[in-house]
């Protein structure tokens, strides 16, 4: 099947919706698959040359421009494609009107969080100019499935959750060098956060309740591993807890050292809450999936589908992000208790290879575009609350 994917959201470029994007890549026809993304540097150039697919960078950002539709239409044409891919549903579905008329192809988008909380009185009247000219889009959550449900006016709506490559996180990644390259000790008890440095995860509560934590815990650390518009202000935060604070901030770490990362880890937490009226919103929390499958439990905060990502109680806890002393509990909980952390890391690791898995999870993707390259072969639009396909 020759697919066509147009994403502003690839790597190297760091974040979630990256790494959804680039493993459902990496897995759906990828040497039968061109995509159009972002402009890049160096960085992006030795990226695209290592994939299997062919990458067509942008002279800017991908969005819903005259000039990025005419370069869709040229690069399809080029490659005679069967399907478009959009990398997200807003705003990129702002151009499948225009492309259905000119390719008339099937155009399938992907959901994430942002879309959920555009899918709300004031705001749902994106979603449904979005989704007007799209065959199908998938949502991440039971939730967000949810939210979208009322607006979407595509054929279909399917529940495409991501997953992790339990082959990559896995318990048997040695996170040692990793502390030693943060400066943390061997032996320190280590809570720690891996995510984009913005105000709706949650790093900020972390500091907050850190000294009561310390106070309880002498031996730990914490680390906040990331970069972001927070950041300036998370390290003025740091600070102000003086030279023993125990608080390091790494910086961004690399995707390949990412599993080394999470295992350098006792406890992974991002008390994430919903801002903005509801428009910035977690949409499911990739970071605790891939935290869980290399064995360390996780503390969540209770906004959008975070607490789909989580067992909640089972192999770590779902708190109000918003409310310092059910956080302050949660974490001393799991600091406190080394036997419960490696009982909750066990079932983390099960449970993600159960049920996030990015094998199964491909599956259904390709299973989808096959159903809507193929005449005569659809599905009826499906309820919330049906459940996973598959």
């Amino acid at each position: 099947m020759r697919v066509l994917w147009v994403t502003n959201d690839l790597p190297p470029r760091a974040g979630g919706i990256q790494q959804f994007v680039a493993n459902l890549l990496d897995r759906v026809h990828p040497h039968e698959t061109v995509v159009i993304g972002p402009a890049g540097g160096m960085e992006a150039i030795a990226h695209d040359a290592a994939q299997p697919y062919r990458t067509v960078r942008a002279p800017g950002a991908v969005l819903p421009t005259r000039p990025t539709r005419r370069l869709i239409v040229d690069v399809a044409r080029a490659h005679d494609a069967q399907v478009i891919v959009l990398g997200a549903t807003w705003p990129l579905g702002e151009l499948a009107p225009g492309l259905d008329r000119a390719l008339g192809v099937p155009i399938v988008a992907l959901s994430h969080g942002l879309e959920a909380g555009l899918a709300r009185p004031g705001a749902g009247h994106l979603i449904r100019r979005a989704t007007r000219g799209l065959t199908a889009v998938t949502a991440i959550t039971a939730w967000t499935e949810q939210r979208l449900a009322p607006y979407v006016r595509a054929d279909r709506l399917e529940r495409l959750p991501p997953g992790v490559d339990v082959e990559r996180f896995t318990p048997e990644v040695d996170g040692r060098g990793q502390r030693e390259a943060w400066g943390v000790p061997p032996d320190a008890t280590l809570l720690g956060c891996i995510s984009r440095l913005v105000p709706r995860k949650g790093q900020d509560a972390l500091v907050e309740v850190w000294p009561e934590l310390r106070r309880r815990h002498p031996d730990a650390w914490l680390a906040l591993v990331g970069e972001g518009p927070l950041e300036p202000r998370l390290r003025r935060a740091v600070g102000r807890l003086g030279s023993d604070g125990r608080v390091v901030m790494p910086g961004r770490v690399p995707w390949p050292e990412l599993p080394a990362s999470y295992a350098a880890l006792d406890v992974f937490a991002m008390p994430c809450r919903t801002r903005l009226a509801g428009t910035d919103v977690e949409g499911l929390g990739i970071v605790y999936l891939e935290a869980q499958a290399c064995g360390v439990p996780v503390v969540a905060g209770r906004s959008g589908g975070a607490p789909e990502a989580v067992h909640d109680g089972v192999t770590g806890s779902v708190v109000d992000g918003r409310d310092s002393d059910e956080l302050l509990a949660a974490l001393d909980r799991w600091l406190s208790d080394p036997a419960g952390r490696r009982v909750a890391g066990e079932a983390g690791t099960a449970w993600t290879r159960r049920r996030w898995a990015w094998t199964a999870i491909a599956e259904r993707f390709a299973s989808l575009l096959d159903e809507v390259t193929t005449p005569g072969r659809t599905a009826g639009r499906r309820s919330p609350g049906d459940g996973p396909r598959g």
